[in-house]
């Protein structure tokens, strides 16, 4: 037989499975094309009726909230007036939302201003975004909740979070690591802080703390002694 002749065989067996297969499977087979048709088209409309109208309806609401943030007034900020939303209403309604997010962030800054540390630390906790030096900020702020609610050993993480978040704002990131460390410090932490001290001197050496860094090298490595100040 010719290659001709093989080929052409082979192409007709094929054929005939191709006809075979889809005789025994034709109404399975359809039933997930209409499936992946259906689910497409749900996305589609979920995602253009529901999801980008919400988007922007929050994006209307939290510019009032925000200009009252810059402005100081936090308690505005937070709960809105008779005419415009805050950012718990936000949080609350569009949470899912980017400005929601955005909400949590706002939110969290605020209640750390006004006091109100365990609210602080859970808006904090609730926000992420891909923009590092607004993520570093963010677990920064949630370090100095955490501070201030004495879960000291999450504090610590979140200043090492938002030390090496974005490192080339250097005078943020310096301060950050030099907070994890001088809290390793007050815990009694001395070699944990030691660590850090040094890693800060190494990063960020033209940075204040970067400069200053040296003293506290030497405080905690010099061994305690009689003549020691006490």
């Amino acid at each position: 037989m010719s290659e001709a002749h093989v080929h052409e065989a082979k192409t007709e067996d094929v054929i005939v499975k191709a006809k075979s297969f889809w005789s025994h499977n034709q109404k399975p087979l359809i039933g997930v094309l209409i499936a992946i048709v259906v689910i497409a088209g749900g996305w589609f409309a979920y995602q253009n009726y529901v999801v980008a109208p919400k988007e922007t309806e929050a994006q209307n609401a939290i510019w009032k909230a925000e200009q009252y943030f810059r402005e100081d007034s936090l308690k505005l900020a937070l709960n809105g007036d008779q005419y415009n939303r805050g950012f718990i209403y936000i949080i609350n309604n569009y949470g899912s939302t980017k400005a929601g997010n955005l909400a949590k962030y706002y939110a969290g800054l605020c209640y750390l201003r006004t006091g109100d540390f365990n609210k602080a630390a859970d808006n904090l906790k609730g926000f992420s975004t891909n923009a590092k030096q607004i993520q570093m900020m963010a677990y920064g702020a949630l370090g100095d909740a955490y501070s201030e609610l004495n879960k000291n050993d999450d504090a610590v993480a979140a200043y090492k979070k938002a030390a090496s978040e974005f490192t080339d704002d250097a005078a943020m990131s310096s301060e950050y690591l030099f907070r994890a460390a001088l809290k390793l410090e007050t815990l009694g932490k001395t070699s944990e802080a030691l660590d850090l001290y040094k890693e800060l001197k190494n990063k960020f050496p033209n940075t204040n703390r970067g400069f200053a860094a040296d003293k506290y090298i030497y405080r905690l490595s010099v061994i305690p002694n009689d003549f020691s100040t006490k």
